[in-house]
């Protein structure tokens, strides 16, 4: 099979590259790049150009892109699509339910959300990893020697969002019991795993005052809901970025933390702040090294494994994240992973498995194995050709 492959700045390229390639089908790489926008004729006439001078089976993106799915739809090309971001509003675009669609989500519950609408166009798939790739990182300087092995505690890798977007702090004309509501909302919400209820409990008094500081409305050319819009892009962010910073914090407190984060002014105590790490290079060596990684996961990720944890799995590093339904479906708690419910919880699993190493390196171990053996990129590229 001949596979146009649009390549941008996204996780997976390589690897998914790679994937089709030893599954004996060619891969045409096209650099892709576009400006935010959902429809635009002139990079449309760009990918319908390349289609004809190309001929390919299949096109294949991380994300989805409308403009593409439109070109393809032209052409008569099958599109599919691989979603990793969350949230995710080209997905409500219109051309969503095209024929010639084949779009994958990581997070069942989004899944399902469109599957009960009855678009049949939209499909689950987890995310992956390379574990042929990450197992053959070991020659970083000093990376063999016992000082770099466990070099680090706990350590956490991602954003704290609070270096841009910070969409809830211009909200600075709300009302005060506007404002109340949201703090109440959000408080509640972070006591709450597996579920998520902010957009549901949006009511439209509180979206129209919000909207005097911060308009947002849905595309003329798409479904999403404005409700959808604050609740995934403002409220479930700011419930992270507060999660995220209560619970590194609490960690500091009592064991050595390394963070890697774009924001290199946030302090904490008893916490190295790296600053940003390069995710495909250098990442996975922190995800080997540290005793325990840590997961916490983005509120607008429902049910979801984000692509974080299975490069853990995958580098064969010790995975201890918030709870998450879609991970009971492929692995088991205790055995291949660790999950928290709570911040006690956490607090209290982290210092039992850094006191108990020979049970947390069978962990890392049994979950490394298990990614190895159901969740490469090549068992995703081969499901994905499969199901077309």
């Amino acid at each position: 099979m001949k596979i146009l492959m649009l390549t941008w700045k996204s996780f997976g390229n390589e690897d998914m590259a790679a994937a089709f390639r030893q599954l004996g089908h060619q891969v045409i790489e096209l650099p892709f790049s576009d400006k935010g926008e959902r429809t635009d004729a002139e990079l449309e006439q760009d990918i319908s150009s390349e289609i004809r001078n190309t001929a390919p089976d299949l096109l294949f993106s991380f994300n989805y892109f409308p403009v593409v799915s439109i070109a393809c739809k032209k052409a008569g090309v099958p599109y599919a699509a691989w979603v990793y971001d969350s949230p995710y509003v080209r997905l409500y675009h219109y051309s969503i339910n095209y024929p010639t669609n084949h779009v994958f989500v990581f997070d069942k519950a989004q899944y399902l959300e469109f599957h009960r609408a009855g678009i049949r166009t939209v499909n689950y798939l987890p995310m992956a990893a390379n574990t042929q790739r990450l197992g053959s990182m070991t020659d970083f300087p000093g990376f063999n020697r016992t000082p770099w092995r466990n070099q680090h505690e706990v350590a956490f890798i991602g954003s704290l969002y609070t270096e841009k977007h910070q969409f809830f702090q211009r909200m600075d004309r709300i009302s005060p019991y506007t404002r109340g509501y949201l703090e109440g909302l959000m408080a509640a919400q972070k006591q709450v795993y597996g579920y998520n209820f902010i957009q549901e409990l949006l009511p439209a008094t509180i979206i129209e005052d919000m909207q005097r500081s911060l308009p947002m409305r849905p595309g003329a050319d798409s479904v999403e809901s404005v409700e959808y819009l604050f609740a995934q892009y403002v409220i479930n962010r700011e419930i992270t970025a507060i999660e995220r910073k209560e619970l590194l914090s609490a960690v500091a407190e009592r064991f050595a933390l390394d963070l890697y984060t774009p924001d290199q002014s946030v302090r904490l105590p008893n916490c190295t702040n790296h600053g940003p790490v390069d995710y495909y290079d250098y990442a996975p060596y922190v995800f080997k090294t540290a005793r325990i990684n840590l997961n916490i996961s983005l509120r607008s990720i429902i049910s979801g494994i984000p692509l974080r944890a299975f490069d853990i799995l995958g580098a064969g590093g010790f995975l201890l994240t918030n709870y998450q339904d879609d991970f009971l479906d492929f692995f088991t708690p205790g055995e291949d992973f660790v999950f928290y419910d709570s911040k006690a919880d956490l607090l209290s699993k982290t210092d039992y498995y850094l006191r108990h190493e020979e049970e947390r390196a069978q962990i890392a171990e049994n979950g490394l194995q298990k990614v190895s053996a159901d969740h490469t990129y090549i068992h995703r590229a081969d499901e994905i050709l499969s199901y077309l």
